[in-house]
């Protein structure tokens, strides 16, 4: 881990546990110390000052962008959290989903059903939507490109929900940028080398789940230990890091590098907290090739495709085949 007088004297620390991820100000990186310092490493880092207070995409604001447009809310429930993770057979975008329009999701927001249920929009793509020409999110793509992030392995996607949801601990097998656009967001990660102290979802239970359920996703609770279950949680715990993202942050992600994911309530009382995230192909070559979670990954995703062919084929056939089959592939 760098210290501040490796790459300059503004840099601060968030400190966790006794571990700390770096935060350094977007004026004071370019893509050749990005690359050297971080991303050929695979070091994750905060990076600060890159978007302008005043964007602010609070609840008016993206009613007023996003309207009648409709996207798929995942309904977690409460409950969820208090259940064994080994008991779960559904997780991340392989739960009960539904289409609404954003206006109708808002006034769940409002009313606070969303947080009573824990409904959550998630991993929406900007593309087809008027955010993606704002001038948050140009501002964003270029400074990005900056930083030599220039190979995008998806498009921008949205994350809006309530105070409290939590994105269960989990790894991607891409570079991920979480871009705090308001409230602020509780992340706990663990580097790639605790992934088997951290119990992940066997990759052979695609056969029988799909990718309904993810063998890149912790069957552990960070913050609750079981270590009569899960023993060897004790020795990850020794290697965990924890920031708060706030608004106008990026946490740039290197693949691998397991991550849970709270939303929290501000100063002011404010529940809804928004994000948009990219992921990026990893480089350089060498390090996804030496990344065993990447492997596991691609092979839970082979043992799963008998699964989402024959739910497929079902889907086409049955009365609602348009909204079954959407949200099949959103789990792709």
């Amino acid at each position: 881990m760098q210290t501040q007088s490796d790459l300059n004297p503004t840099v601060t620390h968030l400190e966790a546990a006794a571990l700390a991820i770096e935060r350094i100000s977007f004026a004071h990186l370019t893509a050749a110390n990005f690359a050297q310092r971080y991303q050929k490493r695979g070091i994750p880092v905060i990076i600060t000052d890159l978007l302008q207070p005043e964007w602010d995409w609070n609840l008016d604001y993206l009613c007023q962008q996003l309207g009648e447009q409709k996207f798929l809310l995942r309904y977690y429930g409460k409950e969820r959290y208090q259940q064994d993770k080994r008991e779960w057979t559904s997780i991340g975008s392989g739960v009960q989903t539904q289409s609404q329009s954003f206006t109708d999701y808002a006034e769940l927001l409002r009313n606070r059903t969303a947080h009573e249920q824990d409904i959550y929009l998630a991993k929406c793509s900007l593309q087809e939507t008027p955010l993606a020409d704002t001038e948050a999110m140009q501002t964003l793509s270029t400074g990005l490109a900056r930083l030599g992030l220039q190979q995008p392995a998806s498009s921008f996607n949205l994350w809006v929900g309530p105070a409290g949801h939590m994105e269960c601990l989990h790894y991607d097998a891409m570079d991920g940028t979480l871009v705090q656009l308001h409230g602020s967001k509780r992340v706990v990660l663990f580097p790639p080398g605790q992934t088997f102290n951290l119990y992940p979802y066997p990759f052979y239970a695609h056969l029988w789940h799909g990718l309904r359920l993810r063998s890149w996703f912790s069957r552990v609770y960070p913050d609750r230990p079981d270590f009569e279950a899960f023993p060897k949680l004790r020795q990850a715990l020794q290697h965990k890091y924890e920031v708060i993202l706030q608004p106008g942050e990026v946490l740039y992600i290197p693949a691998g590098w397991w991550h849970e994911v709270t939303s929290l309530s501000d100063e002011l009382g404010d529940e809804m907290v928004c994000s948009v995230n990219r992921f990026w192909r990893v480089y350089p070559t060498p390090r996804a090739v030496w990344l065993w979670g990447r492997w596991r990954a691609y092979l839970g995703s082979i043992c799963a495709i008998p699964h989402v062919v024959g739910s497929l084929a079902l889907a086409l056939v049955s009365r609602d085949r348009k909204q079954k089959v959407k949200e099949i592939l959103q789990m792709l």
